[in-house]
């Protein structure tokens, strides 16, 4: 799975995602603690009560008889258990998602498919001791499939490959946009409707993908849902299957193979639950150790199912057949929950996860370790995973001992995410937005919180490009022009204004009534669109703005229209959508 096909106004976040990471307020507390008296999960096996000494954002000491230095706080830690932060091994992670992920102490992502330009800003900060409110993110970036294959459906304008000839080259150009990993598609939707129903790729390109991605030292891992493709891809040299088959349950010769060959596999068996409708994810986000931190948009997920025939309710018993066999072979097994996806959600779909994989047969310590030091391992995380001297302090306290009851870890005490404690308010409130000038300019350049925006991110051909000119009166304008070119189902162009600190993030603009700028175009309309709601998936408001040659005053009554709720206001655009050239200039923005 990936993620699912988003709604039409997500494309617009897609399209204007930024490339900069935003780091964290910063906060007074300190990144040394003391954890006393509590029981360990040190990533391989449960140690008796102790203490851990943090300094520095770094685990400094283990062991029961510690002095703890003058000054350093002191958490007690009787009758819970200390873990190291969680590790989910196939995410797909936009928007909050890594906000949510640390909330529910997942620490790290690793991701199977995001926006490329994430990557450089993910990397840096992942190397970093400072205060964050995110999990640090590894991610695939760009996936490797066919022309109209499973990953080219989402909204994100990808390179796609149909010759062999042509991987090298291919995989060259994800490890220059930042990809970890290598992840390939080897699904042609049989699996789910007894049938091909879509490309994938061919054999060829599918082994000359895996030889180059090792040849430049980089692990392939392959999305596959059936027996048959598992095969294939683990005798091309796979490193990992990032999903369970699950048409069928598959023969001791294939779990040998996988044995053989030293791949991992993460089940993602959460998801597998939501194909067969049951209805985990409901559950979830009924446990009264979760629903209060859950944000709104996390519970309606946890409730959503994906729109298939009901026959392939089989997938999740044959799912957890598949690892059953797997676990009992000695194959090395990853806690992954592909969150993104109907039935899931960032971080709190872990908790779910394990339980799960102690369903298909591994212990609670077992699937600890798939969570933790497991993928550490096997994606060379070498400074988390494991609760040591040395190591990052990424750490989650628990009530009760998880050991023997595995849904112990959903009852979290507190979160560090490099020795800082991390907030986990369920829904804070949103930032402020006053009313006054909209900032246009910043050093020359556009604004950060402006973007252009086009169709081209759900596989359209349109063009915008965002520049800077001169308005009615000399002063700053922001021009914007190209293509509108017929084809994609809402074809656009044009720009958008986040008024938050990220894009698509909730601002309360209640303070506000009213939206005032000077436009003008080339006597085409243009579409303004109003962004808001507890998430990202409600309908916008909307307002119709004509254009002529002179500059000319719009006020758009944002306290009116339908379908816009200000105290979460997210964002504001501005398109053409006629086929064709166009161009238009907006100054003097304005919240009234």
């Amino acid at each position: 799975m990936n993620l699912p096909r988003p709604r039409w106004l997500a494309v617009l976040v897609l399209a204007a995602l930024s490339a900069t990471a935003l780091a964290a307020e910063p906060a007074g507390d300190s990144d040394d603690v003391a954890i006393r008296d509590v029981r360990v999960f040190d990533g391989q096996r449960m140690q008796p009560a102790t203490t851990v000494l943090v300094r520095d954002g770094r685990i400094a000491a283990i062991g029961p008889q510690l002095q703890i230095p003058a000054g350093v706080p002191v958490v007690d830690g009787r009758g819970g258990t200390l873990l190291p932060g969680l590790i989910d091994a196939h995410t797909h992670s936009f928007g909050e998602a890594r906000r949510d992920a640390l909330r529910f102490g997942v620490t790290t992502e690793l991701d199977m498919f995001t926006d490329h330009r994430l990557l450089p800003a993910a990397g840096k900060e992942r190397q970093s001791l400072a205060r964050t409110d995110r999990a640090d993110l590894w991610s695939a970036g760009t996936l490797v499939t066919a022309k109209g294959g499973h990953g080219s459906e989402y909204g994100l304008a990808i390179p796609t490959l149909d010759d062999p000839a042509q991987a090298e080259a291919f995989v060259r150009e994800r490890i220059a946009e930042g990809s970890d990993y290598i992840k390939l598609v080897v699904d042609n939707g049989a699996a789910y409707t007894g049938k091909p129903r879509i490309p994938t790729l061919s054999d060829a390109a599918m082994q000359a993908t895996i030889v180059a991605a090792h040849r430049h030292d980089k692990r392939a891992l392959v999305h596959v849902a059936q027996v048959g493709d598992a095969r294939k891809v683990i005798d091309a040299g796979a490193d990992g299957l990032i999903h369970i088959y699950s048409d069928r349950v598959a023969d001791d010769e294939l779990v040998a193979a996988i044995k053989r060959r030293d791949a991992f596999v993460t089940p993602t068996l959460s998801v597998m639950a939501t194909l067969s409708r049951a209805g985990e994810g409901a559950k979830l986000a009924a446990d009264p150790r979760i629903a209060p931190m859950l944000q709104p948009a996390q519970k309606d997920a946890l409730n959503q199912t994906f729109p298939l025939p009901q026959h392939i309710a089989h997938h999740l018993p044959n799912a957890l057949e598949n690892v059953r066999r797997l676990h009992a072979a000695g194959v090395t097994l990853l806690a992954g929950t592909d969150a993104g996806n109907p039935g899931t959600t960032h971080g709190a779909s872990q908790h779910a996860e394990l339980a799960l994989l102690v369903q298909a047969g591994l212990s609670p310590v077992e699937a600890l370790r798939a969570a933790t030091s497991a993928p550490a391992q096997r994606f060379g995380l070498s400074d988390r995973g494991r609760i040591a001297a040395g190591l990052r302090a990424d750490l989650v306290l628990v009530d009760g001992d998880p050991s023997a009851d595995i849904t112990a870890t959903r009852a979290i005490r507190a979160v560090w995410k490099n020795g800082y404690s991390v907030a986990r308010v369920a829904d804070k409130p949103a930032p402020r937005v006053a009313a006054g000038a909209v900032e246009l300019l910043r050093e020359g350049q556009p604004a950060p919180s402006w973007s252009a925006t086009s169709d081209q991110m759900i596989g359209g051909r349109s063009q915008s490009r965002l520049t800077v000119g001169q308005g009615r009166d000399g002063g700053p304008a922001l021009q914007v022009a190209g293509e509108i070119v017929a084809g994609a189902a809402n074809p656009w162009g044009g720009i958008i204004l986040f008024p938050g600190a990220e894009p698509m993030g909730a601002t309360d603009a209640s303070g506000v009534r009213e939206l005032v700028l000077r436009v003008r175009g080339d006597g085409r309309p243009l579409t303004l669109l109003v962004f808001s709601g507890v998430d990202m998936n409600g309908r916008p408001g909307v307002h119709q703005v004509a254009t002529a040659g002179e500059w000319r005053e719009v006020t758009v009554p944002l306290s009116s229209l339908p379908n816009v709720d200000l105290s979460r206001l997210r964002g504001i655009s501005l398109a053409a959508g006629t086929p064709g050239p166009f161009a238009f200039a907006i100054e003097a923005v304005e919240l009234r």
